[in-house]
């Protein structure tokens, strides 16, 4: 192991190991995967020792997809609970300071490839990739003055180990619900993205955690104090310039310093017009859908083409990189629980489509008298259901969205830009069959039009004279 010299540089941050160059991959979209760092008493730390259960390197068939776990447990006079969240989200960057060495993603959902170069130096264990890993942290993270790294590769201890570190990342995200963006005076920015979403500036406040998951403001105010040349840093909040849209004057400078001048305004509570940056490892994402003027939602695990076509990886790629795209957003998990999601976009009233799966893990979150007409991949699979399922639950954006937060009408519902005479013959044929008896919920099941869109018929009918 002594005569093996990796190439560890933060110049390798970013690299991507393809298919071609895989040697063995680990967690990701096909396995089981997590990282967890755990705070510890110094005399509970066995510093430098690297632990292994179940096969190692060497051990595993070249071009494996493996479950794998990491477990940090970590000791300093300075370590405190809160910073355990930022200790593990450095990994993504740490651990692509190796050459041949790809980790993506976070928390349950951490991505990882080791390449065939790793191999051709001959690494055969997982101590020679993750020793040097302690040195990183220690030379980063000068607070840390104690770390012992588990590895785990067996399938059923993963599965166990990943099970307790999901009760962990539930208690820290409990913490960060109580607390509001009006209950503080400053917000924490985060730039730990960077190297692979250059202009990417993320905002983390209580009522908006990281897109990530991985970071709420208590962790973002912990590592600020302990590092204050790190990448997490605070934001004073001052007066918004919007309250309703997240609009703050100390945010857009934020983000035009950060993004290098790419950006110059960013809003924390809306899709549209001036939105947060997405990085690349947000654990959902969202997507407008103006055929029905309503927002769609999707997690990683969803598999699936979403009702405008495109799978969530397809979305993500387009959306990715640090870019600010009108009409998509990443998101993290705990902001779907936060009073201010999307609350200038009418918030829940303005979800029309989420994947299954992120329906029923976000269900504590969602309106109550949303629930139901919120569709999912069971009700509806392409835009033509879709219309037809929010016309039957008459869904808000049918009739127009008004918004909680102050009560005004954001969206005029669905209207006809172009009555073709199709429509116009549809119409007066239901007239005259019903002799003017108008029942609306047949008119929605039998020709697809809202009430008011078929009002618009009827006036055009009576502007052509057809009817009085």
């Amino acid at each position: 192991m002594a005569d093996i010299k990796l190439d560890i540089s933060p110049m390798y941050e970013g690299e991507r190991i393809r298919k071609d160059d895989l040697w063995v991959e680990l967690g990701g979209p096909k396995a089981d995967g997590f990282e967890l760092s755990l705070s510890a008493p110094m005399d509970e730390i066995q510093d430098g020792r690297v632990t292994v259960i179940g096969p190692e390197l060497k051990d595993i068939k070249e071009g494996s997809t493996i479950p794998f776990g990491m477990i940090f447990k970590v000791g300093g006079e300075k370590i405190e609970k809160d910073l355990e969240s930022i200790i593990e989200r450095r990994n993504h960057a740490l651990l692509s300071y190796i050459s041949g060495l790809m980790h993506l993603n976070q928390r349950y959902d951490i991505w990882m490839r080791v390449g065939k170069s790793l191999a051709k130096k001959g690494v055969t264990s997982w101590k020679e990739i993750f020793t040097p890993i302690i040195d990183l942290y220690k030379a980063e993270m000068p607070f840390i003055e104690k770390m012992e790294i588990t590895i785990i590769t067996d399938p059923a201890k993963v599965k166990e180990e990943l099970a307790k570190a999901m009760a962990v990342y539930k208690t820290r995200d409990e913490r960060a619900k109580g607390l509001h963006d009006e209950d503080v005076d400053v917000f924490y920015g985060c730039t730990l993205c960077q190297a692979f979403a250059p202009t990417s500036a993320c905002v983390v406040t209580p009522d908006r955690p990281s897109l990530c998951g991985a970071i709420t403001w208590f962790d973002g105010r912990a590592a600020a104090k302990v590092d204050p040349e790190g990448p997490q840093f605070p934001i004073p909040k001052g007066t918004a310039i919007d309250a309703v849209t997240g609009e703050y004057e100390a945010i857009n400078e934020m983000a035009a310093k950060r993004s290098g001048g790419e950006y110059s305004m960013m809003k924390l509570y809306t899709f549209f017009d001036a939105p947060h940056t997405s990085c690349g490892c947000f654990e959902t994402i969202g997507f407008y859908m103006p055929e029905v003027d309503g927002i769609g939602l999707a997690d990683r695990d969803f598999k699936g083409a979403t009702p405008n076509g495109l799978p969530f990886s397809t979305m993500a790629g387009q959306t990715g990189g640090g870019k600010q795209i009108v009409g998509f957003l990443g998101m993290g998990i705990l902001y779907y629980f936060s009073p201010k999601f999307l609350q200038a976009d009418g918030g829940w009233r303005r979800i029309a489509w989420m994947s299954k799966g992120l329906k029923e893990r976000v269900k504590a979150g969602i309106d109550e008298d949303m629930m139901a007409k919120i569709a999912t991949e069971d009700d509806a699979k392409d835009l033509t259901a879709l219309k037809a399922f929010l016309l039957k639950v008459d869904h808000p954006v049918v009739n127009g969205v008004t918004r909680k937060v102050d009560g005004k009408k954001i969206t005029e519902g669905w209207v006809l830009e172009d009555i073709s005479d199709e429509i116009k013959a549809k119409v007066l044929a239901y007239i005259e069959k019903t002799g003017g008896d108008i029942n609306i919920d047949t008119v929605k099941s039998e020709m697809a039009l809202t009430e008011n869109q078929f009002m618009q018929v009827v006036e055009a009918l009576q502007a052509d004279g057809v009817l009085e």
